[in-house]
């Protein structure tokens, strides 16, 4: 770029677009231009930059090595000047008609989202909020889009470049019916590998998890006989079998039906995390939301 005072800065515009969307067409209609007028603009940019940005490729089209350099300074910068241009407004959660989008495990909605909801309600009487399934895999990008505007998640597999803060740390309990046969008391190692567990295995099929590498590093094995994608099914088998699982403290609550133990081996517990995308970090209204979630908790 040889002379930036003399630059159009919608052309910065236009190139963050194009970076998001990977495609003329999206990128034209998000800037509400036509698609020659895009593809006018992004020639424009090749020429200042001296690169060609993004390349044709099977599924739209591909960044270069400059233009992924680009990517995150010109998002960062665009949110500043959006910040530097917009009047400051006062957020009153009593009379916004917002709707607030996040995303948690089944496991974020027991734990984080239930015990906040009749908060929620009452602070935002008018908003609305949407609960969405954690997908790994997409949901930083939904965050940098927009799409999602809080993601509830465990301290490990947490998708980079974004802010959080955490909100608790969680600790494992062995959990049984009340009433089970012989479970009567706090179990040794020996009993407690000699119980069935059913344990949870979000990716579906798995049956060994952290308890289960805690007891390898001792040359022992529990015995797992039921493996299921969610916590909300575990619940309903421990109330209606004999069967036992190690369970986040949280999700167990008062439960009548259910019985809690300490188990006879320290198996680590995790951290539970709220993230969000730098694009949101100094908005009044998300400010408040992430202030309010912490409060409830």
């Amino acid at each position: 770029m040889s002379n930036f005072a003399n630059m159009d800065l919608n052309l910065l515009l236009t190139l963050d677009a194009l970076l998001t969307e990977h495609n003329v067409t999206r990128a034209a209609q998000r800037l509400h231009l036509s698609q020659p007028s895009v593809s006018v603009q992004l020639a424009k940019l090749r020429d200042i930059f001296n690169d060609p940005l993004l390349l044709p490729g099977p599924r739209g089209m591909l960044p270069t090595a400059r233009a992924d350099e680009l990517r995150q300074p010109l998002r960062d910068a665009i949110e500043l000047l959006r910040l530097a241009v917009s009047p400051v407004s006062h957020f009153d959660p009593t009379k916004s008609d917002k709707t607030w989008r996040v995303s948690a495990s089944d496991y974020g909605e027991s734990a984080v989202l239930l015990p906040a909801l009749k908060g929620f309600r009452i602070a935002a009487p008018f908003a609305r909020l949407a609960i969405f399934e954690t997908q790994p895999a997409k949901v930083g990008r939904k965050l940098e889009l927009g799409e999602i505007d809080l993601l509830f998640h465990t301290g490990d597999g947490i998708p980079g470049g974004l802010r959080r803060r955490k909100l608790f740390d969680e600790t494992y309990r062995l959990v049984s019916r009340v009433g089970h046969p012989t479970l009567k008391e706090n179990p040794g190692l020996d009993e407690f590998n000699q119980l069935e567990h059913v344990m949870v295995s979000p990716d579906g099929g798995g049956f060994y998890g952290i308890t289960d590498k805690v007891l390898s590093e001792c040359g022992l094995k529990r015995k797992v006989v039921l493996s299921v994608p969610h916590f909300l099914f575990v619940l309903s088998a421990l109330a209606t079998t004999d069967l036992v699982a190690m369970l986040p403290a949280r999700l167990i609550g008062n439960n009548p039906a259910l019985q809690i133990f300490e188990p006879p081996l320290e198996v680590p517990g995790f951290e539970m995390a709220m993230l969000w995308h730098e694009r949101s970090h100094r908005d009044p209204a998300h400010q408040w939301l992430r202030d309010f979630f912490v409060s409830a908790l």
